[in-house]
């Protein structure tokens, strides 16, 4: 396999929360986030796992909307607790996958499984009742509702108590326990950003999906954003994630994807990416 699943790599040890405090609940017993009652991050996984295969694997995607295929046996994989990137020019079906892998898009080819699970047939709410969480790039908050009630609206499937994971998010996302009370539409950029993330880790996912996170945030903002994915990563949780801002996003994926027209054109490390001349060149500026 080509991604890399050691934590310690000192491209990502240099970011985020080098005492993993943030990945620690309050409670005596230390147990990590976003964790349910039996210790295991987000939903049990199906019964008949593949325990040799990608936690998440979205194999030969082809399909589009109408008759135009925008993917082209496009084929992403993410392992559990790590962090898997797809970047490329625009155009090059990056957000389309995403919508696929989500059920928001059928496929006329391909596949989707989650912990060994066929979910292909689901629609993107049975998908969330079998672990996957995912945050669009826009229009992801409700605007006229608080913080505090954003995050509420993402424990809809619940029956337990969800107080507990709500002081979980705030615990990752400060800004958002002092903003609690106030209309998400009135916080800045980043700001809503951290209330989309913060309600769909209210799921309890085995998956988190984000599209385009960064998106017209500041490089400070940008950073930040990319400490606390890392941190939520670090609990467990498998991230799949689409960025623009390519090589920042390379630099803290355990597995990287570059698509061009639908397909994909290189699969590697993140590191191994942003080493590979033909990449740097075609899709980072050459730098």
């Amino acid at each position: 396999m080509t991604g890399s699943g050691d934590k310690t790599d000192p491209l990502r040890d240099g970011r985020g929360n080098r005492d993993r405090s943030i990945t620690k609940s309050d409670e005596a017993d230390g147990s990590e986030v976003f964790r349910d009652e039996t210790g295991s991050a987000g939903r049990e996984a199906s019964a008949n796992v593949d325990p040799a295969g990608p936690f998440l694997q979205a194999r030969n995607m082809t399909g589009g909307y109408g008759a135009v295929d925008i993917l082209n046996d496009c084929t992403i994989d993410a392992e559990k607790g790590e962090i898997s990137v797809i970047v490329g020019p625009n155009g090059a079906g990056k957000s389309t996958a995403m919508k696929a892998i989500f059920g928001m898009l059928n496929l006329r080819k391909g596949s989707v499984t989650i912990g060994g699970e066929d979910i292909t047939a689901l629609s993107p709410q049975a998908r969330v009742a079998k672990g996957m969480a995912f945050v669009p790039q826009t229009s992801n908050v409700f605007p006229s509702m608080t913080v505090e009630e954003n995050l509420e609206m993402g424990a809809f499937l619940r029956e337990d108590d969800f107080r507990k994971t709500i002081e979980q998010v705030y615990t990752l996302f400060p800004i958002l326990r002092d903003k609690r009370r106030q209309a998400a539409g009135e916080l800045s950029g980043g700001q809503r950003q951290q209330v989309a993330v913060g309600r769909a880790l209210m799921t309890l996912p085995q998956v988190l999906m984000l599209d385009e996170p960064t998106a017209g945030v500041s490089p400070i903002v940008m950073d930040e954003l990319f400490d606390r994915i890392i941190e939520v990563a670090r609990t467990g949780i498998t991230i799949l994630m689409v960025e623009q801002n390519a090589r920042q996003a390379l630099e803290i994926a355990d597995k990287g994807y570059v698509l061009v027209q639908g397909a994909n054109a290189h699969t590697d490390t993140g590191p191994a990416l942003l080493a590979d001349p033909e990449v740097r060149r075609t899709f980072l500026g050459g730098q």
